[in-house]
């Protein structure tokens, strides 16, 4: 299980980008940070998550 914002999902095995894909999130207006680090966008396709991972994802916002 990783634990993603908050809750635990059974995506360990997967990329950044599988999990990624698999979501709502849209990949151009977000961040992801693993274990306290932030993962390059360039490495969402490479980045394999474990289990007990810890993943945060931030969505960006635009405004004025």
């Amino acid at each position: 299980m990783v634990k993603v914002n908050g809750k635990e999902i059974d995506i360990a095995g997967k990329t950044v980008e599988e999990y990624i894909s698999s979501t709502d999130f849209d990949p151009k207006r977000i961040a992801v940070e693993r274990n306290g680090e932030i993962v390059p966008k360039a490495q969402y396709g490479e980045t394999i998550l474990a289990e007990n991972d810890v993943v945060e994802v931030v969505s960006f916002v635009g405004g004025g």
